[in-house]
């Protein structure tokens, strides 16, 4: 079969704002994709660039030699742009290092969304368990690049959200890392999880019937078309109550760089245009506009329904496109 029809036999990934997945990065025909402790730092840093700039949140990881494991919990941007801009730095970083070229990473990511209630706890475990099952180390704590260890309060990683999976164990900290250890070390002895590699419905999805039928029946829902940059600016304008020029006017006045933050925040979200484009469009500087959209985006809850992710803001700023 040629490779051009292999890919558009592909099936689209499913996005779900809120939702959790199991994220795999693989290296190139099985390469290390890490070659020093530095190495991983920089993947370490990435990751918490990505929590602040995309809004995902990590409840666990282990870096092993030639892949990653994460457990991802998406934001209101779908995980295809913050993986791509993780493997595409990252790489770039390895290749400077390693004065090489080409790609570090086999083909496109793999992501299997989970449902939560059911799998997540189940999921950190797997993660954390890999250098055990490799022969690594023999308990998970051992290894220094893994979630397991902020579990236990042993490391400090701001990044790495420990706090759903820790409450299912226990009401204090000190009883919840206990149970939590002791679960850990329960799962020892299992081998490798099929189920956590692909549903067997969907591969793309492992969960209960209820949960399968309601994710990939909204995947195959149609969509509303969204709108372009023009319509978005002049919807956010009737909803601050403020002209086009008036949001492109010099100035630091919270209303109109708000404003100005929504529009740059739909605007890409929806891929009417990048940052740049609305920085350019406004006159601003990029990293003002960039830090007024992180702030935003803090404010606009992220739920677990299935709509498209422009159209929570557009609700929460009663704005009608």
């Amino acid at each position: 079969m040629p490779r051009h029809a292999l890919l558009m036999a592909r099936k689209p990934r499913i996005h779900v704002a809120g939702g959790i997945y199991h994220v795999m990065l693989r290296g190139n025909g099985g390469q290390d994709i890490f070659f020093t402790d530095e190495d991983r730092c920089r993947f370490y840093l990435l990751l918490q660039e990505g929590t602040e700039r995309f809004g995902y949140r990590v409840h666990g990881f282990c870096l092993m030699g030639n892949h990653v494991h994460l457990a991802l919990q998406a934001a209101e941007t779908a995980l295809a742009k913050p993986m791509q801009n993780l493997s595409f730095r990252y790489t770039r970083w390895v290749n400077k290092r390693q004065r090489r070229i080409g790609h570090l990473f086999q083909g496109r990511y793999k992501a299997i969304l989970v449902e939560r209630d059911s799998y997540l706890v189940e999921l950190v475990r797997y993660i954390h368990l890999n250098p055990v099952r490799a022969g690594m180390v023999r308990d998970a704590e051992e290894y220094s690049w893994s979630g397991q260890r902020a579990y236990l309060g042993e490391e400090v990683l701001p990044w790495c959200t420990t706090e759903w999976v820790l409450k299912q164990f226990g009401k204090t900290r000190r009883s919840a890392r206990r149970r939590y250890q002791r679960f850990i070390e329960d799962g020892v002895n299992g081998g490798h999880d099929d189920r956590f590699h692909g549903g067997e419905t969907d591969t793309r999805v492992l969960g209960a019937d209820r949960f399968l039928e309601q994710v990939l029946g909204s995947a195959a829902a149609p969509r509303s078309a969204p709108p372009g940059i023009d319509t978005i600016t002049l919807a956010v304008c009737r909803a601050y109550r403020m002209s086009p020029e008036q949001l492109a006017a010099p100035g630091r006045s919270h209303g109109p760089a708000q404003a100005r933050a929504l529009v740059a925040l739909l605007a890409m979200q929806t891929g009417a245009a990048t940052l740049t484009e609305v920085g350019r469009r406004f006159g601003r500087d990029v990293s003002t506009l960039s830090t007024g959209v992180r702030r935003l985006s803090r404010r606009i809850r992220v739920g677990t329904d299935t709509e498209a992710p422009w159209q929570r803001p557009t609700r929460r700023y009663n704005i009608k496109l």
